[in-house]
Formats: C-alpha cells, sequence, structure tokens
C-alpha cells in the first residue's frame, strides 16, 4: 500500500503518537517523502527548547536524563528524548536499549522517547538526529533532550543543536586540563560530576571548579559544577533548576533567536551542498571518472591528489 503522507501529517499535527513515531522512521531512514515532511513541518517549528547531555561512556547520562524528564514532567512540560547509541561497526545494529534505562518515564504518555543508531557518525549525534529534533518540535514537545553515545572529543557537535548543553563527567574522569583538552570544556553550559558519593568527587569537583575559571562567562552566565548520585536522584532537582535558568537568560537575551538563525543558515548551506553535489554528480558522471581514476591510481599512473585535481579540470570546475 502507497503511502499517504497527507494522511500521516493529518494524524500527526492531532497528536497521535503512532504517526509521530512513523513519522520519524521516515525521517530517519532519509524516505523519498522526507524532504515534504520536513517542509511541511518546519513552519510549527522553534517553540521547543533543547537540552543537549554529553559525556563519556558509563558516566550515567540515561539515569540523569530519566531524573530530569520525570521532574520537566512535574511542570506538566511534555518532553522529547533523542538518545543516539553506537552502531556496531560489524553488523551496522545498535542496541537501542535506552528505555530499559529510563524506566521512571518510559510509560509516561507526556514523554517520547527515541533511541537512534549514530550509523558512522564521527561524532556523538547521528546525521539525523537534527532533523528528528525538528519533528518532535512540530509535534508539540517543550523540551527536547538529546543524549549523545558517549564517545569523547568527537561529541562537540552537540553544542550546534542544544541550546543548553550538559557535560556529565564521573570522578574518575581526569584533571580539568585533561578534561579542558577533551573540548568539552568549551562546549558545557552546566557541568555534573555523577556517582559523587565516590571518594574522589570532592576532588573532581574542586580542579573542574579551578579549570572553568579560566572560561570567560558568556552572556552572564558562568557554567557551575554540580554533584549528583543519579542512581538515587540526589542533586536532580538542582540540576533541572539550573537547566531552567540557563534556558531563561538565553531567552530573555536573545540568544535563542541568534542560535536560531545560525541553525536556519547552517541547514541551507548543508540542503545547497548535497544537492550541487548530487547534481554535479548525475550531470558529469562522476563516478565513472572517478573509477577511472581509481585504475590510475592503483596502476602507480597517478595519486588520489593528481586524480582529484584531473576530475575537477575535466568537468570545468
Amino acid at each position: 500500500m502507497p503511502l499517504d503522507v497527507q494522511t500521516l501529517l493529518k494524524r500527526f499535527r492531532e497528536g497521535d503518537r503512532v504517526a509521530l513515531s512513523r513519522v520519524i522512521s521516515l525521517v530517519e531512514n532519509d524516505h523519498p517523502s522526507s524532504p515534504v515532511i520536513l517542509d511541511t513541518l518546519y513552519p510549527f517549528t522553534g517553540k521547543a527548547l533543547r537540552v543537549g547531555v554529553t559525556g563519556p561512556p558509563g558516566a550515567g547520562k540515561s539515569t540523569l536524563v530519566d531524573h530530569v524528564a520525570a521532574r520537566m514532567r512535574t511542570d506538566s512540560q511534555k518532553v522529547g528524548i533523542v538518545a543516539v547509541d553506537p552502531t556496531s561497526p560489524f553488523s551496522g545494529g545498535a542496541l537501542l536499549g535506552d528505555r530499559v534505562r529510563m524506566s521512571s518515564v518510559n510509560l509516561d504518555d507526556g514523554v517520547f522517547i527515541r533511541s537512534m543508531a549514530s550509523r558512522g557518525s564521527s561524532g556523538g549525534l547521528a546525521w539525523k538526529t537534527f532533523e528528528v529534533c525538528e519533528v518532535l518540535d512540530a509535534f508539540g514537545v517543550d523540551r527536547i533532550i538529546v543524549e549523545t553515545v558517549g564517545v569523547g572529543q568527537g561529541e562537540l557537535e552537540i553544542a550546534d543543536e542544544a541550546h543548553s548543553t550538559v557535560v556529565v563527567l564521573v570522578p574518575e574522569s581526569g584533571d580539568g586540563v585533561q578534561a579542558m583538552k577533551a573540548g568539552l570544556m568549551e562546549i558545557g553550559d552546566i557541568f555534573v560530576i555523577n556517582k559523587s558519593d565516590r571518594e574522589s568527587a570532592d576532588t573532581a569537583r574542586r580542579m573542574l571548579d579551578s579549570a572553568l575559571e579560566l572560561k570567560p562567562v558568556k552572556n552572564g552566565w558562568r557554567p557551575p559544577v554540580l554533584s549528583t548520585v543519579a542512581l538515587k536522584g540526589e542533586g536532580v532537582e538542582e540540576l533541572h533548576r539550573k537547566i531552567e535558568e540557563h534556558l531563561r537568560l538565553l531567552v530573555t537575551s536573545g540568544s535563542i533567536q541568534h542560535r536560531r538563525m545560525e541553525g536556519v543558515r547552517a541547514k541551507i548551506v548543508e540542503i545547497l551542498r548535497n544537492r550541487i553535489i548530487q547534481s554535479a554528480w548525475e550531470r558529469n558522471k562522476l563516478g565513472r571518472l572517478i573509477d577511472a581514476e581509481v585504475v590510475s591510481v592503483m596502476a602507480g599512473g597517478s595519486t588520489p591528489y593528481k586524480s582529484a585535481a584531473e576530475i575537477l579540470r575535466k568537468t570545468g570546475q
């Protein structure tokens, strides 16, 4: 049966969660109807505030997200959670087990949890994560929490999508200088030492506080360092309060609008780049030219750099 996109979108706008799940699947899998869907839904976006949660594997991010989402629900906020799991380099599959770890909210109709495979993305976010956030925004959620896979230095891209970024560390994550080298110091708006019931937690917090003194204050906000024990729910109330405080500051200062404008610019550039490449590929039969140059390189008659230059010359670029 051919997909009736208009009927699906009508159900989506009526608040049908099954339709939401189906729309996300179409967008995530790059279905031919995906551009039409995103174009139709875009006018309904721009209302949800987005919180990124990042940090090393095993820091307890999913448990913290579970508690924070539950706290948001007490304010009657609708919450969308996008949790990106790593893709196996062998099978291409992913565990996608976040519903198991988020036991507090996985049965709440006001919370929609979507696990996504990173699908080879070099950073902590899947290629389609941003568009899935747009779909959730159009569905009418108030807060979107994006949790990354926890792969270290590649997670910096989350700062481009989230309005507020929470960096979750554990006492064993290393000293402040190591954290700064990882780049997490630059993107974090709120820092959390989770599992702070461990002996080295106070030392880790002092080191992080000291390192953050070097970070300039941005829009009147100095990133706080909080202590939590996610498994016990300790420190969650303060974390939620700081997240909301930072989001309010961004709204009142106009930073949200500026970020929205930069996001629109980046999206237009991305669409143009992809379409220009696709058009050039089809028009100049780039596949055949590349195949010919591969043979030349393997025969020792060229190098990849010379071959690329030759292809550009042949296509008039």
